[in-house]
């Protein structure tokens, strides 16, 4: 492998693991409610920067791997892309 791209899958790796660690730190600081945020509104807003900037380079280093980088979300219900076939509707080709 190349020495670039294990560069960059290295930091793909720490890209998903900052947003992970980001967005557990927001959910177990979340207040309940009527509760006030344990975060200061500049903490908050820092965290919402720093989500932005680590989504913006995911999308980078996905372009350079040649990936796509699919992160918009899909409703349960809505139609899926593949094609259910069933195997009764094959036909058996004769062995010669």
């Amino acid at each position: 492998m190349n020495p670039d791209h294990e560069a960059q899958q290295t930091e793909r790796r720490i890209m998903a693991m900052m947003r992970k660690v980001l967005s557990a730190v927001a959910r177990d600081t979340a207040p309940g409610p009527g509760r006030r945020n344990a975060l200061s509104e500049q903490t908050i807003q820092d965290i919402r920067e720093c989500m932005v900037v680590i989504s913006q380079r995911e999308q980078e280093l996905a372009k350079q791997l040649g990936k796509q980088h699919k992160l918009k979300p899909h409703f349960a219900d809505e139609p899926g892309k593949s094609k259910i076939v069933p195997l009764d509707s094959l036909e058996k080709k004769p062995k010669p």
